[in-house]
């Protein structure tokens, strides 16, 4: 048996990447924009199968800075965020100059907390401190409470930016992640379910929308024959070779969502048989999660670190989950709301090989360090 290493999340290519690639070089397309990045978003937009508008970019922090400065975020004002994530969802808030508010998470699907986050809401507008937009997360795939959420936005009429990041191909009854909130936001770095090398993308409900993030993404040139600009821009549009690498993975997008829930497959007849550990699954059936990466709870830290270190003895690579932003040394100084339900998850929780490209030996070599290490 092989001893190669095992990764978290590895892409996996379609073989046809090379295709669209080539086509670029051979037109001599190889700036940001142009007709892969045109196809590619009309292929995104095709697979939600609504009336919306993708923008591509070259990455999804740029993605959550854009959607910010599209919400109109300015200097000092606060924008409330889901601590439990990574800090990608936090730090284009930085960017703005505003100031992060961070809510726990709820135990059900681990995401940002209904009831936390009507108490800080309600909090900063008693402070004088309405919040200008909310930043909910749907964390390593598995939705959050979509409907307790943006009923409390909307009762305070404060805009989500929907980080679906992780939650390509996840869903809400029925409805794809990424289409709830006023903007969406996706990733396709190279540990995504399909990924452009580095880049991420704007899901928006209007053309309008649209051709302002392209504005913002293209340094802001006004119309004139000369670089003219009155707002500030940024260099935020993704290639033409990137989106030729998504052009060649959207042709697996489905093949690789189907492969990421038969390893959470694999995982549950392990861990069905286990007391000691806790796999994550989603609430109930109204919930479609892509399971991302799929993650389980240990009864202690000390036993997370253990099965850890169990794995990386086995060349195996796992992780502890997210360390919650509010405690984190760039961001434990701004306010938070909530209790300890994100710390417990941090200290407690480890996330496992997830990988499209798992193999049978790969899933036996896992296997095999589970049942001895609960032996």
């Amino acid at each position: 048996m092989s001893n190669s290493r095992i990764y978290l999340s590895l892409s996996e290519q379609s073989g046809f990447e090379q295709e669209y690639i080539s086509k670029a070089l051979h037109n001599n397309w190889i700036t940001s924009g142009g007709p892969n990045v045109d196809d590619f978003e009309a292929q995104l937009q095709n697979y939600y199968n609504e009336e919306l508008f993708v923008t591509a970019l070259n990455s999804g922090t740029a993605a959550i800075h854009l959607g910010l400065i599209l919400l109109g975020v300015k200097k000092d004002d606060e924008v409330i965020c889901q601590s439990m994530t990574f800090s990608a969802s936090a730090n284009p808030i930085l960017y703005q100059g505003a100031i992060p508010i961070f809510v726990d998470s709820e135990s059900d699907t681990w995401n940002i907390c209904p009831e936390n986050l009507e108490i800080a809401i309600k909090d900063r507008i008693k402070k004088g401190r309405k919040p200008k937009a909310i930043i909910a997360v749907h964390l390593y795939g598995n939705p959050y409470k979509v409907n307790e959420i943006h009923a409390i936005a909307n009762r305070h009429n404060i805009p989500i930016i929907e980080d679906s990041a992780e939650a390509l191909g996840s869903s809400y009854k029925k409805k794809k992640c990424g289409t709830f909130g006023s903007l969406g936001v996706l990733s396709f770095n190279g540990n995504k379910i399909i990924t452009t090398s580095s880049g991420g993308a704007i899901i928006s409900n209007s053309q309008e929308i649209k051709e302002k993030a392209i504005f913002f993404a293209t340094q802001s040139k006004d119309l004139a024959v000369h670089y003219q600009h009155s707002e500030i821009g940024y260099n935020y549009r993704m290639s033409n070779i990137c989106a030729g690498i998504g052009l060649g993975q959207m042709k697996i997008l489905d093949e690789n969502i189907n492969k990421k829930r038969e390893n959470h497959k694999f995982y549950k007849d392990i861990f069905d048989t286990i007391d000691e550990a806790e796999l994550f699954e989603v609430l109930n059936d109204d919930y479609f999660s892509n399971y991302w990466l799929n993650t389980m709870l240990l009864e202690t830290i000390e036993d997370r670190e253990s099965l850890r270190l169990a794995f990386e003895k086995s060349n195996i690579e796992s992780r502890p989950l997210w360390k919650p932003m509010h405690l984190q040394p760039i961001f434990e100084q701004y306010p938070y709301y909530g209790n300890k339900v994100a710390e417990d998850l941090f200290e407690r929780g480890l996330c496992l090989p997830s990988g499209s490209n798992l193999s049978d030996e790969d899933k036996d070599r896992i296997k095999g360090v589970i049942i001895n290490f609960f032996k």
